[in-house]
């Protein structure tokens, strides 16, 4: 299936889901329904159809609340809605996680009532070349024009992090602060040299640049990826498997994180349990509609780099070895 047919067949999955979960609401005895939010990313990543998709199976799956899936800069941004209340839910990547529970980058107050309710999938960082460019290290970029994610994104926090690897900061490039459509687009213009997107693999927004525009990818060397690991050690080995994306006939190393739903620790305790029980007992569901949920392992918790929520707690403790 082209990436185009799975974007339809994503949008009609979700429109039923959307359709049977109005039908349920108007069914329900139980009086008016309850909004919660659920803070996403853009619209290019996997972030947003991931999370319509978690967003109208919980509404189907309970009957006093009705789940939306917001558009938003990504992670930073979202931790800092959840914060102010102005969000229930959350994606955001283990980066943003840690730093602000511990009151690091960006976060200067810890948001010390930040709680992981379930793993998602691990994020792998994509450094993306324009068409023509000769570059085959990052440190090449210097002096270039790169894109390194929208402000109040977990992407643009670890493109600070990520080039830092490599004795760069953004005084040694021109940075440009692209939502991941926005990079696409500007690589196959070519008014960018580079972007870093941290992202799940199949990207909508690299597969669209590297298939219409003849951007390519780059890998990250393993001992930049260490000294990555040694100051942040939320990163982890990773790779973006070849054939992927055109042009990645082989393998390519670099850096990944994790990614996570997060929510105040005060959040219901039915609401944790209904996300759980999505993930887990309708995770079949689930993955008809997206796909990214076969990379989703709940033995992740067991690693998890803060606080989890009380009912999270207790289900590693039910089900996962050494979790007491």
């Amino acid at each position: 299936m082209t990436p185009s047919n799975q974007s339809r067949a994503f949008a009609l999955s979700l429109a039923a889901l959307a359709a049977l979960s109005l039908t349920t609401a108007a069914c329900s005895d139980a009086g008016p329904r309850q909004f919660l939010s659920l803070g996403t990313a853009s619209t290019g990543g996997i972030y947003y159809p991931l999370g319509g998709a978690m967003a109208a199976r919980l509404s189907i799956s309970d009957p006093a609340r009705q789940y939306t899936a917001e558009v938003s800069g990504g992670s930073v941004e979202n931790v800092n809605r959840l914060r102010g209340r102005q969000t229930d839910l959350a994606f955001a990547t283990g980066n943003t996680v840690y730093e602000a529970f511990s009151g690091g980058q960006d976060y200067p107050e810890a948001v010390a009532d930040l709680r992981i309710l379930a793993p998602l999938y691990p994020n792998m960082t994509h450094i993306v070349v324009r068409r023509g460019s000769t570059a085959t290290s990052l440190a090449d970029l210097s002096g270039g024009i790169v894109s390194v994610g929208p402000p109040g994104s977990g992407t643009e926090q670890m493109s600070r992090q990520i080039l830092e690897a490599y004795g760069l900061t953004y005084d040694d490039i021109t940075e440009r602060f692209l939502s991941f459509p926005e990079s696409a687009t500007a690589l196959k213009d070519g008014a960018i040299d580079a972007a870093i997107i941290s992202v799940g693999y199949p990207a909508a927004a690299v597969l669209e640049a590297t298939t219409t525009g003849g951007a390519r990818l780059i890998a990250m060397e393993p001992d930049r990826v260490d000294a990555l690991r040694a100051k942040y050690p939320y990163y982890t080995h990773g790779e973006i498997p070849a054939g992927i994306y055109p042009g990645a006939d082989e393998a390519l190393h670099t850096a990944g994180v994790m990614n996570w739903v997060v929510a105040m620790a005060d959040l219901p305790d039915e609401v944790v349990a209904g996300v759980l029980r999505l993930l887990t007992d309708e995770r079949a569901d689930l993955a008809q509609v997206h796909d990214m949920v076969n990379q989703i392992h709940m033995e992740a918790l067991s690693d998890a780099p803060i606080a989890l929520h009380g009912v999270t707690q207790a289900w590693v403790e039910a089900n996962l070895p050494g979790g007491s």
